[in-house]
């Protein structure tokens, strides 16, 4: 099994759409980004990335190429997902925490793990997303922003099948 780690943060900008794991939330304010700057989805490719030794999302999406100019994260998770196919990845769960003062997160918690469930062809109840806020210390506390982090299991996909036989 590996593990990785991603961390993401984006401040808030007028005239933008907020997107939070795929999902569209109504908000008066987006997030500042070259993509559709969704913290959530960014956050889970590092760490899945990160898991499998492969280079961060930054390297392989860079925000000087204008084709990734507010590019749904979704479509890049699934690019992400299928680098970890063509490496026999599995991936054995997803734990994502968003940092947010406003808006409330909870509401839209069920639509974003299932666009993350389709994507990376994952079981919603294997993914887990969490909202807190940052009880309005420092940037993200003064509602300047948002922030997420990721932690995601992963592993060979001939291990996970051999392990999977053995439970039988």
């Amino acid at each position: 099994m590996y593990v990785g780690f991603g961390y993401d943060v984006h401040r808030f900008c007028k005239f933008r759409d907020l997107v939070l794991g795929g999902v569209k939330i109504n908000c008066s304010k987006g997030l500042d980004g070259h993509s559709d700057a969704d913290v959530v989805i960014h956050a889970l490719m590092d760490a899945l990335l990160g898991a499998a030794g492969l280079d961060d999302i930054g390297h392989l999406f860079p925000n000087t190429d204008p084709k990734y100019k507010n590019i749904s994260s979704v479509l890049l998770l699934g690019l992400v997902y299928k680098k970890l196919k063509k490496k026999k990845f599995s991936v054995n769960n997803v734990d994502v925490t968003i940092v947010a003062e406003e808006p409330k997160i909870y509401p839209f918690i069920d639509a974003m793990k299932v666009n993350i469930s389709k994507t990376i062809k994952l079981k919603r109840e294997r993914i887990a997303i969490k909202a807190t806020t940052n009880e309005k210390i420092g940037f993200l506390g003064r509602g300047e922003g948002i922030a997420a982090a990721a932690i995601v299991s992963i592993c060979k996909i001939a291990i996970f099948v051999a392990s999977r036989n053995l439970d039988n």
